[in-house]
């Protein structure tokens, strides 16, 4: 055997001699956190109850949802009534409307998708 060898045997012998102390010294560890932990359960307990408590009397009843719902749906069917309108102009009487027309059309898709989103963020689990 070399010099290399038995100073790689003596460093290996050290590590396994370190982490079998830290096998035995966790177990002990552990026994005094289990104690801590039931106090620690109560306050987790606590803050859960607080949150749930602060989030129900932020949450939306859903008879307000269907009231926004609804309220979108309106201006929503408004927008593309008036977008059908300017395109009827512009298709049948020759108006000179087509940026009006663009702008709305581009309000009631956005409008469409708002719709949309919400209600499938709202709605879909029923």
């Amino acid at each position: 055997m070399t010099i290399s060898n038995i100073s790689f045997l003596r460093l290996f012998a050290a590590a396994l001699s370190i982490s079998m102390l830290l096998f035995c010294t966790i177990p002990a560890a552990q026994a005094d956190e289990s104690s801590q932990s039931g106090e620690g359960a109560q306050i987790l307990q606590e803050f859960n109850k607080q949150h749930r408590d602060t989030e129900r009397a932020k949450a939306i009843t859903d008879k307000d949802k269907q009231r926004i719902m609804f309220l979108l749906g309106v201006v929503l069917i408004t927008l593309v009534m008036i977008t059908g309108g300017l395109g009827i102009a512009m298709g049948l009487y020759g108006k000179q409307v087509f940026a009006a027309h663009m702008i709305f059309a581009g309000l009631s898709m956005t409008l469409a998708v708002v719709h949309a989103v919400v209600g499938i963020v709202w709605f879909f689990p029923f």
